[in-house]
Formats: structure tokens, C-alpha cells, sequence
């Protein structure tokens, strides 16, 4: 009989130790160190069962490879296909976080309804009833003759069922509920999470399977369970969205079969969640009433370009070290920034107090935003308006250069398309063939584009 091992595991970073200890080493935290019981390794001569479609393994040239491209699927939501890398991949394991209410299992019921009409499909849920599911269904008017449904938590039952129904696709909602039984841990433990997505990830790709599993998030808004969770899986991808907004954004953090960063955009409404075709409308929703301090940005997400506006505001600070605030972009950049505006650009803020926002909700990282971020700022400092017709990118370096950003006419032209006239760019980024109507200015440092203003 195999020896049964025991390990002692953080349960809020998943480090693993031999021996217990009162504190982690790794994130410091106390009394968080549990012991896990470990399912018992197999003998070298056991045969692998359980599972269908194994094949004995062959060693081959890379040559031999068949290149031949795996047929993908569409999900019904062109967004999600978008962010997904154009579609589900048969055989994926693919891994969708959210904070609570953000809308993970309505999107993926409403997808499971529609993909059911063409292809066999199950909805594995194991927090809530089949009752409250259905109930849901009906209320955003939902097919729901053909999509069959299971209420387990035991992964081996339901890869069990799994193999009679022969779904092409399938959701786990939630991973941190499912359990195994050679695993003596509770479930959602850092030890059943990482078996039980391992144990799902080779059903799926044994199988030909595509299987969608929901995730919980912490409170800081990364996946919650170990490390290894993201990385056994295909595709991971990120639902965000305020309580008090109705729009969503599902992000792509990981992606075998696409761009990382890809970026979709939904709507929560009364009948479920719906597309948003052209995000930029969104977030160029301005005021009649128009103020310094506010400038509109072209930032690339994934493979499209997108069109958001920046807020600045610098006002007197009363305290004795002014704030610096960042909502929607790193406020360590904000702070780099602002020492490069005062080495070359002339402009001591060390006495105001910066704000600066992102409307809408979005996210901004790339560093093409340095430019907008700037100018947004110098024009709430001088309360000096910027024109409403006017877009602007580039990436700020630290000896106050402007440095040219991938994809600068994309950008331009989908800055056109809205009725944009005016753009201050890098040199590097300036067309040759500019759009119609459309002023390139191109900049080679912060003194020229204060300048411009």
C-alpha cells in the first residue's frame, strides 16, 4: 500500500512547507499554515485509468507534428469570441474570475442556452439549486430545452456523467467548491483547488472537451487558490465592473490561442448581459459643459484601438505632503511623471495636489498614455482648455523625450472615425498619408507639446 504524504500549505499564498510554522515566510501572514493530506502516488507499474481516449505516449520529431489548425467554435457573443483569441477551442480549459454579482454565470448560462441549440452542452453548478438556475433562465428569456444540467460538487461524478451526456462543452461554476476524494482537505483549499482544476484540465483535453470554470476572486481583485491554478490552464480571463455601473469589461490575462490584454465590453441590462459593438461611444460620453484639465486618449487594447478620456485635477494642497491620487492608470507613474513635467518641463507641483481618472471604468497601463496624462494635468494647472476635437498618445521617456507607441496610424484612423480633427503624436507616429480632415501634429519632447497648448 502507498505511503499517504502529508504537506503543510499557506492557505492565502499556497507556499508549501514540511513542517508546520506559526508565520509564512513567503507573504508573512500568521497562523494561516495548515495540513493537507496528499491522494497517494501511484507505483511505478500502475496503469492510469479514468480517463477516456488515452493513447500510449510516442516520442516524434517536431516535423511530424500534424499542423493541421484546430477548428474553433463561436460562443455567440463576438466580444467574448474577441477576447478568447476568435472562439473556443475544442479541448480548452478556460478560467473566468469576477467579484460577486459582476456577472460570471449569467453570461455563461446565456452562452450555454444558445450553444445547446447546435451542440451538446452541460452546466455543472455547485453553488447554487437547479431550481434557482432555472429560475434565472426564465427571467432573461433564455432556451433552455436542450441545455442539460447537473447539481454536483464531486469532480469524479461528474466527469462520470460527463462521459455518458459527451458534452463539446461544459461549465464548472464554482472550481472552489469541487472537491476530490483522495483529497482530505475541505474544498476550496489551496490542495483541492489546484487536484481538482489539474484533474478537470486533462478531462478536457482527453475529451476534446472545451470546459469553462468559474473562479472565485480575493478582495483585491486577483484569483483566489494557488498560483499554479492560472497556469495549468488554457485561458484565463478577468470580469470586471463597479456595482453602481452597468458595464462590464472581460479582460484576457492569459491566452494559449490568442493576444493576452484582448478586451471585451458588455452591458448588464434587465434581460441579461448584451454587447457593446462600439466602446468608444461609451466612453467619449462628455458633457456639454466642457473644462480644463480633460483630454481624450487612443490606447490599445489587445488588437483594437480605443478611445477614452483622461481627468486631471491639480488644486493647492493644505497638507504638508500633497496627495497624489490615481484612479484607472499606476500611480506610480503618475508620480514619475510628474518629476520628469518639473526636470523639463519647468512646472513645480510639489505644493499641489494631483487627481487624476480614467472615465468609464477603464483600465489604463500602456505607457502610451504619459502624453495625455501630462497634458491633462498642465492644462488643469494653468486652466487652460484643451480642444474637444483633439487626441492625444505618446509614451513620456524619464530625459523628457517623446517616444513613438505600436500601432500610431490605427490609432489615428479610428480617432478619424469619431470626428476627431486635431492630434498631437510622436514625430515617429506622424502618417505620411494622414486621414481627411485630420491635423498631426508630431512632438519630439515635453517643450514642444507644451508649446502646442
Amino acid at each position: 500500500m502507498a505511503k499517504q504524504k502529508t504537506a503543510y500549505v499557506c492557505t492565502d499564498c499556497g507556499a508549501d512547507y514540511p513542517r508546520w510554522q506559526g508565520q509564512c515566510s513567503e507573504c508573512k501572514a500568521w497562523n494561516t499554515i495548515t495540513e493537507v493530506r496528499l491522494g497517494a502516488t501511484p507505483s511505478r507499474g500502475a496503469v492510469r485509468t479514468g480517463f477516456a481516449g488515452l493513447t500510449e505516449s510516442k516520442v516524434q520529431t517536431l516535423s511530424e507534428v500534424d499542423l493541421q489548425q484546430v477548428p474553433r467554435f463561436s460562443s455567440t457573443f463576438s466580444e467574448l469570441d474577441r477576447v478568447l483569441g476568435g472562439g473556443i477551442v475544442p479541448g480548452s480549459a478556460i478560467l473566468i474570475g469576477g467579484s460577486p454579482g459582476a456577472g460570471k454565470s449569467t453570461l455563461l448560462l446565456q452562452t450555454m442556452c444558445k450553444l445547446s441549440e447546435t451542440m451538446p452542452a452541460l452546466y455543472v453548478t455547485g453553488e447554487e439549486s437547479l431550481q434557482q438556475v432555472a429560475m434565472r433562465a426564465q427571467r432573461l428569456n433564455l432556451p433552455t430545452n436542450k441545455l442539460r444540467m447537473l447539481a454536483e460538487t464531486s469532480v469524479e461524478v461528474i466527469t462520470q456523467l460527463a462521459d455518458q451526456e459527451k458534452p463539446k462543452i461544459m461549465v464548472i461554476d464554482s472550481i472552489q467548491v469541487m472537491h476530490l476524494a483522495d483529497i482530505q482537505s475541505a474544498p476550496g483549499s489551496v490542495s483541492q483547488v489546484r487536484e481538482t482544476a489539474a484533474y478537470l484540465t486533462r478531462y478536457a483535453k482527453q475529451n476534446n472537451v472545451a470546459i469553462f470554470m468559474v473562479g472565485h476572486v480575493t478582495k483585491d481583485g486577483s484569483l483566489a487558490g494557488p498560483k499554479v491554478l492560472e497556469h495549468c490552464i488554457d485561458c484565463s480571463i478577468i470580469l470586471d465592473g463597479d456595482s453602481d455601473s452597468r458595464y462590464r469589461t472581460l479582460r484576457g490575462t492569459k491566452n494559449r490561442f490568442g493576444a493576452v490584454n484582448e478586451l471585451g465590453v458588455f452591458a448588464m441590462m434587465g434581460d441579461g448581459m448584451k454587447e457593446v459593438k462600439n466602446p468608444s461611444a461609451i466612453f467619449l460620453s462628455r458633457g456639454e459643459e466642457h473644462g480644463s484639465g480633460s483630454v481624450v486618449l487612443t490606447v490599445w487594447e489587445g488588437t483594437r484601438p480605443l478611445l477614452v478620456e483622461i481627468q486631471a485635477l491639480v488644486d493647492s494642497s493644505q497638507l504638508s505632503n500633497p496627495r497624489r491620487v490615481a484612479v484607472g492608470t499606476e500611480q506610480n507613474r503618475l508620480a514619475l511623471l510628474l518629476a520628469v513635467l518639473h526636470r523639463h518641463g519647468g512646472l513645480m507641483l510639489g505644493d499641489q495636489d494631483v487627481f487624476v481618472n480614467v472615465v468609464g471604468g477603464v483600465k489604463v497601463t500602456e505607457t502610451g498614455s504619459d502624453l495625455a496624462l501630462l497634458l491633462a494635468i498642465v492644462s488643469s494647472y494653468r486652466d487652460h482648455l484643451l480642444p474637444r476635437d483633439m487626441i492625444v498618445f505618446g509614451e513620456v521617456g524619464l530625459s523628457g523625450e517623446i517616444r513613438p507607441v505600436p500601432n500610431g496610424g490605427d490609432r489615428i484612423n479610428e480617432a478619424a472615425k469619431h470626428g476627431f480633427k486635431r492630434a498631437i503624436v510622436p514625430i515617429a507616429n506622424v502618417p505620411k498619408n494622414p486621414p481627411a480632415g485630420m491635423q498631426v501634429q508630431g512632438v519630439k519632447n515635453i517643450a514642444e507639446a507644451l508649446e502646442l497648448l
